[in-house]
């Protein structure tokens, strides 16, 4: 593991590397407007696909590295994002973008422009909590690119069910939160629930790799 210090137009942003030993693709992730890059998902896949060839990149956005408590709004995110991408880019492979919640969000929105080989999107913020009116289907409809959703079955933020038709692929948590959190009582522990979601992660990247 090493870490990589990007300028971005809001200011420096960080990548920590978690490095393959055979790398065929690179799997870039963002944080949430919440937390940061110590979020289990993240932290688990960081842990779980390098075996596998996949070189996971953990990007903190600048207010992140700056130690600020509140996201900017969604087009700075964005002009992070782009200012890291040709980091991520460098060891010449294929790069997936993705992240969660908010960083999603960026994912599904800068994908097309940036060249992405797919998209990941872990509990992607269908919706503000209880406010479904105010969805944000067409970020996820218009990637452009192969996308996996990654989403908890009791997320206030969109539960899988409410997700609409698309050229999307949908893995669903059961009982997990928008932080893939399961109660203490679920048929699902948090190891196993965390469990199934490295695994849905590292079937579908498996096929991009072979298309790749």
């Amino acid at each position: 593991m090493h870490e990589e210090t990007v300028q971005a137009p809001a200011g420096p942003a960080r990548v920590t590397w978690h490095p393959a030993p055979r790398p065929r693709l690179v799997l870039a992730l963002g944080h949430g407007a919440g937390g940061g890059i110590e979020a289990r998902d993240l932290r688990a896949l960081a842990g779980a696909l390098p075996p596998d060839g996949v070189t996971v990149a953990l990007v903190e956005q600048p207010w992140r590295v700056a130690g600020k408590k509140v996201a900017p709004a969604p087009k700075t995110l964005d002009a992070g994002w782009h200012a890291v991408w040709p980091a991520l880019a460098a060891p010449g492979l294929p790069v997936v973008a993705g992240g969660r919640s908010a960083g999603a969000r960026v994912a599904c929105r800068t994908a097309a422009a940036l060249g992405a080989a797919a998209v990941l999107a872990l509990s992607f913020p269908l919706h503000p909590p209880g406010r479904p009116e105010r969805s944000r289907a067409e970020e996820l409809l218009g990637t452009g690119v192969p996308t996996l959703v990654v989403q908890g079955g009791n997320d206030p933020f969109g539960k899988p069910a409410e997700f609409p038709r698309g050229a999307y692929e949908l893995a669903g948590i059961p009982n997990g939160d928008h932080g893939f959190a399961v109660p203490k009582r679920a048929p699902l522990g948090q190891e196993e629930a965390v469990s199934l979601l490295t695994r849905s992660v590292r079937h579908w990247i498996s096929g991009l790799g072979r298309e790749a």
